[in-house]
């Protein structure tokens, strides 16, 4: 796919809690053909104000062409995403995308998306994606509590979702690999993005079932463009790769789980 520079304009922020906001973004006529993106991919944001240098990497939630919107899931974290979501509506924000490759989805009839923390943000892009061809997938959304699950809405509108909280709030007790579901459900591939202790206990017990899966890493990332070098990791058979250029999505069997 083609990269593209744009500027786009800040519809909306939503306060979804704890320290995560969703950012409504519209790409206005003047800026030309919206992009074609998919699943998996990223954008690099430019954090208006000059005080935060670097590009701040976030995946793609959800994308609605034809009202040409973005939307984008954002955890306050640091300086760069405190002046990200503190922005006055109508702020224009420098966009580099579609960032990365994409999640294999050709052939796949009975898919599981599990997502923790921010990481669901791909998985509500996949969600729609997979709801769109007429299938309706297994989704699993971690977290530390009930306020941490974000977007349940949209998700249950989408597929058979189901919940695990640290603190019992919600769903199943414990993490995403206490629920029966993972152990139980027969799936023909399974997609993870979150935190990299989850995704590889997700990875594991893939494997173990023989079950194909995919994980979206989160690597810190200054470019996008494989220049700086600093989401370099080691896969197996492959050695140093960069997450930005050659993923953010791999086969499991590529993580290194040690």
């Amino acid at each position: 796919m083609k990269k593209y520079s744009l500027r786009f304009t800040l519809l909306s922020t939503l306060d979804l809690g704890a320290g995560n906001y969703l950012l409504r973004l519209t790409l206005p006529l003047h800026e030309g053909i919206f992009p074609e993106m998919a699943p998996g991919q990223f954008v690099q944001v430019a954090v208006p104000g000059g005080y935060v240098l670097l590009r701040r990497p976030i995946s793609i939630c959800s994308v609605f062409a034809e009202q040409r919107e973005l939307w984008l899931l954002v955890g306050r974290v640091g300086q760069g995403t405190s002046v990200l979501t503190n922005l006055r509506d109508g702020s224009e924000l420098s966009l580099l995308l579609p960032l990365g490759n994409t999640f294999s989805t050709e052939g796949i009839k009975n898919p599981l998306l599990i997502g923790g923390g921010v990481g669901i943000a791909p998985m509500l892009f996949l969600a729609r994606s997979f709801a769109e061809r007429g299938i309706r997938p297994t989704i699993l959304l971690g977290g530390r509590t009930k306020e941490h699950v974000v977007l349940r809405d949209y998700f249950e509108t989408l597929g058979n979702t189901h919940y695990t909280t640290d603190s019992g709030e919600l769903g199943v007790h414990g993490r995403v690999t206490d629920h029966p579901i993972l152990h139980e459900g027969t799936f023909d591939q399974i997609y993870t993005c979150g935190p990299k202790v989850m995704m590889l206990a997700v990875a594991k017990m893939a494997e173990a079932r023989g079950i194909s899966c995919e994980v979206s890493l989160e690597n810190t990332m200054a470019c996008g463009i494989g220049a700086c070098l600093c989401c370099v990791e080691d896969l197996e058979g492959k050695g140093n790769t960069c997450v930005c250029t050659e993923g953010p999505v791999f086969d499991s069997r590529l993580i290194k789980k040690n």
